[in-house]
């Protein structure tokens, strides 16, 4: 199991949350998608190391960025 932390950037509510959440959850391997509003804070627990590019374009899919 891996575990990965992001900061995304632009949430504002919790309609922003589901649409990141709804995102990256899609990505093959992903079991678990935890979004904290407040802190933008983004942890993917997945079964092997997922690919930070996969994560950027999910988000960037649901319409936020991914701060670097």
């Amino acid at each position: 199991m891996s575990t990965a932390t992001y900061t995304v950037t632009g949430m504002t509510c919790g309609h922003c949350v589901s649409s990141v959440t709804e995102e990256v959850e899609q990505i093959p391997g992903v079991t678990a998608v935890d979004v904290d509003l407040e802190t933008g804070r983004v942890t993917v627990t997945s079964d092997t190391p997922v690919d930070d590019a996969k994560v950027k374009d999910a988000v960037e899919e649901a319409g936020y960025q991914l701060q670097s």
